[in-house]
């Protein structure tokens, strides 16, 4: 088969790279497929008229104007390997056009989800705590050091949100016999039983959980929805744990019901990233703290390439994406994450 006749990706997969995403293997197989148009996100509304008329795929989260959008007739599908959905392009256009929006942000869930576990065993035992004190002589020997320690087996636990991440956090600690609840206002009850939790009320999940994991999205109608009051209606010395986005904290309280000793928290994520180097949440004493590196494993930058390529090769046979996960009509436009800068 000729070049002129491939089928035309557009590829702007910033911050993210082809060579990230794919294996060289996988990409080399991407290469022999498709004719790629490489080019910035905000290249992609300059680009030749006849370049945006072959388009059948994009690869990443450009900003699309609905006139840009107009020079695309045989647009396909766009490929979001950036996996935050954000509110820059026509979504019902594109949905009018039966053309999919997908993101590949499944890869995340599990590399997350075991980060999420991580941190939740080093706030039950102290344990990075633990190793400085060793390092600096200052160690507490036997059960010295274990005056605030706790179980996570057996414990009580609360998920707010209940998406890919939420489901991989479930299945990790169901190995531990826990008792969890869910908050999840996006999801039918069934489904969370199905899934072997229980359907909550968020007053529930936070004022009976000795752990408490915030997978939630943002989007508009939950920004900095747990602020003073929820970490109030926690049980002293429970553990909040933070894996999605900064944006559904109030980031200050948050900090305040850790300083007044009331909760304990790790977190991932961060309000502005990188963060400042004065910023008081670096030195707050039983805040453990991650700089936004849980899901980013290079197995699972090259799953992202795989998805892309099985999803493809099933549209190009008339067929719907399957693997990677299909932004609906419904909820699109309400996300408001946050795109990242790095990798």
């Amino acid at each position: 088969m000729s070049d002129s006749v491939l089928p035309l990706v557009i590829s702007a997969p910033e911050p993210r790279t082809l060579d990230l995403i794919f294996t060289p293997e996988a990409l080399a197989r991407f290469r022999a497929k498709y004719r790629i148009v490489e080019t910035s996100p905000e290249g992609v509304a300059a680009l030749p008229a006849d370049v945006l008329a072959e388009a059948r795929y994009i690869v990443g989260q450009p900003p699309i104007a609905p006139e840009t959008l107009d020079k695309m007739r045989t647009l396909r599908c766009i490929f979001n390997v950036e996996s935050n959905l954000i509110n820059n392009m026509p979504y019902e256009t594109l949905f009018s056009r039966g053309i999919h929006v997908v993101t590949t942000g499944l890869v995340f869930a599990e590399p997350v989800a075991e980060l999420g576990l991580a941190m939740a065993l080093n706030l039950a035992r102290d344990i990075v705590d633990a190793d400085l004190a060793f390092r600096q002589g200052k160690e507490l020997w036997g059960g010295d050091g274990n005056q605030t320690a706790r179980l996570l087996s057996g414990a009580e636990v609360g998920i707010i949100g209940f998406g890919d991440l939420g489901r991989s956090l479930n299945r990790l600690l169901s190995g531990f016999r826990t008792r969890t609840r869910v908050f999840d206002p996006w999801l039918p009850p069934s489904i969370l039983i199905e899934n072997g939790v229980e359907p909550a009320s968020l007053d529930t999940v936070l004022s009976t959980s000795d752990f408490v994991f915030v997978v939630a999205s943002v989007t508009s109608e939950n920004q900095g929805f747990l602020g003073t009051g929820a970490f109030a209606r926690m049980r002293k010395g429970a553990a909040f744990i933070l894996l999605s986005r900064a944006g559904v904290v109030d980031f200050p309280a948050l900090m305040d019901a850790v300083r007044s000793g009331h909760i304990v928290a790790a977190s991932d994520v961060f309000p502005e990233e990188p963060l400042a180097q004065d910023h008081p949440v670096r030195s707050l004493p039983g805040f453990l703290r991650s700089a936004h590196r849980a899901g980013a494993l290079d197995i699972a930058f090259k799953r992202m390439g795989d998805m892309v390529l099985e999803d493809m090769d099933l549209i190009d046979r008339g067929l719907p994406p399957m693997r990677s996960k299909r932004a609906e009509r419904e909820t699109v436009s309400r996300m408001r994450s946050k795109p990242v800068d790095k990798n």
